[in-house]
């Protein structure tokens, strides 16, 4: 803030009227003492809570050693973490950088590369879902299926087609001689908490096979245990060419990664492709860390546990509620969507000391750390359905 208290900072964002300054585990506390259960994670980004003590350890034993050197020379700790990865993963090759949208951008460039540079077919065009959420930056934004994101970004560039979700015709419809890939979410995080049907999914694999398309998943949000499985794709028994990652990656450190296919590795050859900060000593400490963590103790299966309780507990205390329209998710990654706009609701949970966020105007988001306790969880879903039940009780007079 400056002298006249107003801010230096562009008004990108709606902010809520909280300033956090602290957090540990599965709890925040702003700048007057107020604590909070978080169950959102810095949206699916603190997986592991706040200030989780094996990323911290890492990161403090890299910080005494490098911070920074270049993509230009060889990292010790890019290679552990792109072996962890693929050994995790249908993945052979990782590309890191430092977010989503730049992962995404990685494998929407990768897949027009290999087809132009290494097919020599010329094809660029990308399928991908009404409701999409893939990112800020230009081309991102693009692939992204929702128009409020691309308002007063025009020209966009070309290269983009979209179809409603979990409909496999309306794809097929799509695919023409310029088609080179087909991107889409297994879970659509911002469009609402909307799970890929598992047939879908299925056909668009056997799509991609009999039309020689790239398959690309974008697992930014639903990646690295959120969902119940390391990895999204794992609950639909497909292998994706290229996958990407951010978010809960990095336990709270910013970091993402495009990783793809061994016969791609021709189609980002030297100085294809680069980033200066992506990979960088410390940023892949603390993905090797987060990650090794989340395998080593199982959090993944504890998600899916606990993600199928809450969906429970919601369903049983929410039962009747005329405010609500569906419950739905995926390992710890759900949705209570309202019958209204869900912001007010959600401030009010805000106020009784629970942090929850949208995914759409309708849905409240539920992505709590993969490791939150159960108590927190309980006392959190508690005070969740009270406001719904008490704004229910407003509307209809009780």
């Amino acid at each position: 803030m400056t002298e006249t208290g107003k801010s230096s900072l562009f008004p990108t964002y709606a902010r809520y009227p909280i300033t956090l300054v602290k957090g540990e585990g599965s709890r925040l506390w702003d700048d007057t003492g107020k604590e909070y259960i978080d169950l959102m994670s810095g949206i699916a980004v603190t997986n592991l809570g706040h200030a989780p003590q094996a990323v911290k350890e890492k990161l403090i034993d890299q910080l005494d050693q490098l911070w920074h050197v270049s993509n230009l020379f060889h990292i010790p700790n890019q290679e552990k973490l792109a072996a962890l990865l693929t050994d995790n993963s249908c993945a052979d090759a990782v590309f890191f950088c430092s977010t989503g949208a730049e992962a995404n951008e990685a494998a929407i460039k990768l897949a027009r590369r290999y087809n132009q540079k290494v097919l020599n077919n010329g094809r660029y065009e990308i399928i991908t879902f009404n409701m999409s959420f893939h990112g800020r930056t230009l081309a991102t934004l693009t692939a992204t299926g929702q128009d409020k994101v691309k308002e007063g970004f025009h020209p966009l560039p070309g290269g983009f087609v979209y179809a409603p979700y979990n409909d496999i015709e309306a794809v097929r419809s799509l695919v023409n001689e310029h088609t080179c890939a087909i991107m889409l979410e297994m879970v659509q995080g911002e469009g609402g908490v909307l799970p890929a049907d598992p047939e879908f999914v299925k056909q668009i694999a056997e799509l991609c096979k009999q039309e020689n398309l790239l398959l690309i998943v974008d697992e930014i949000q639903t990646g690295v245990g959120r969902t119940g499985k390391l990895f999204a794709y794992e609950h639909y028994g497909v292998e994706p060419d290229i996958f990407t990652l951010a978010k809960g990656l990095g336990g709270g450190f910013p970091i993402g990664a495009m990783l793809g296919k061994a016969f791609l590795a021709e189609g980002f050859s030297a100085g294809s492709h680069g980033s200066t900060f992506g990979g960088t000593p410390i940023a892949t400490a603390a993905g090797y860390a987060a990650v090794d963590t989340i395998i080593t103790n199982q959090l993944p299966e504890r998600a899916a546990e606990l993600g199928e309780y809450t969906v429970k507990k919601l369903e049983s205390k929410l039962a009747g509620n005329p405010l609500i329209s569906n419950i739905r998710g995926i390992g710890l990654l759900i949705g209570i969507e309202c019958t209204q706009p869900a912001g007010e609701i959600i401030s009010e949970i805000h106020k009784q000391g629970v942090l929850v966020i949208p995914a759409g105007p309708n849905v409240i988001r539920l992505v709590p750390a993969l490791t939150i306790p159960q108590e927190d969880l309980d006392q959190a879903l508690d005070v969740v359905c009270s406001v719904l039940s008490q704004k229910a009780s407003t509307i209809s007079g009780v």
